[in-house]
């Protein structure tokens, strides 16, 4: 996906012309940070695609389960593997509309150090479920997490870390909610909360 950020003086096009006022010390740094972005972006695309396939296999392999399967136990656990994807997959999504909304390097101080957090939340998620998108997402939170240092440097920006963990504390409890109602409406019959302590 090509974006266009507005960064130093006219200097290194990925999609767009680059327009903020730094002096010639930091230009270099701030060219680093463009095709970090680009990367980021590309990188996060790509395990939305991968969960986004896991997701229907997922529930069409539980559909066929709860036909044939009469332990619930077994159905509730193949459940929350699909819940767990869901989970990730709703998270990112989210994560993407924010890294989109990057145009100017002094707004990557303020949007990103709590999507950092989050991504290592996700990671964790999917470390048995998907191990290989767990590992992409460890990879994407140190460069976002690089990024947000470089930015700030740039910019002398201040971070606020009690806002950024509210921030993403707020993001995980709103998607886990709006996921836990999807897949309690999908499977109505089995009470899906059995499966913790299990």
């Amino acid at each position: 996906m090509a974006l266009k950020y507005k960064f130093s003086t006219i200097f290194y096009d990925m999609g767009g012309q680059y327009s903020l006022s730094l002096d010639s010390a930091k230009i270099s740094q701030t060219q680093t940070i463009v095709p970090r972005l680009d990367y980021s972006n590309n990188l996060i695309s790509q395990i939305i695609q991968v969960l986004k396939n896991k997701k229907a296999l997922l529930k069409k392999s539980n559909k066929q389960l709860l036909q044939y399967e009469d332990n619930d136990l077994i159905c509730l656990r193949a459940i929350d593997v699909e819940r767990r994807v869901s989970y990730s997959l709703e998270t990112l999504y989210q994560i993407q509309k924010k890294m989109e909304l990057i145009s100017r390097i002094d707004a990557i101080p303020k949007l990103f150090p709590s999507i950092v957090p989050v991504l290592r939340t996700i990671s964790a998620q999917l470390v048995d479920v998907e191990p290989e998108s767990s590992q992409k997402l460890s990879e994407l939170s140190v460069h976002l997490g690089s990024i947000v240092l470089d930015s700030a440097a740039i910019t002398k920006a201040q971070f606020d870390f009690v806002q950024s963990s509210h921030e993403s504390s707020t993001l995980l409890d709103e998607v886990k909610l709006m996921v836990d109602s999807k897949i309690n409406k999908q499977y109505a019959h089995l009470d899906f909360f059995a499966v913790v302590g299990n």
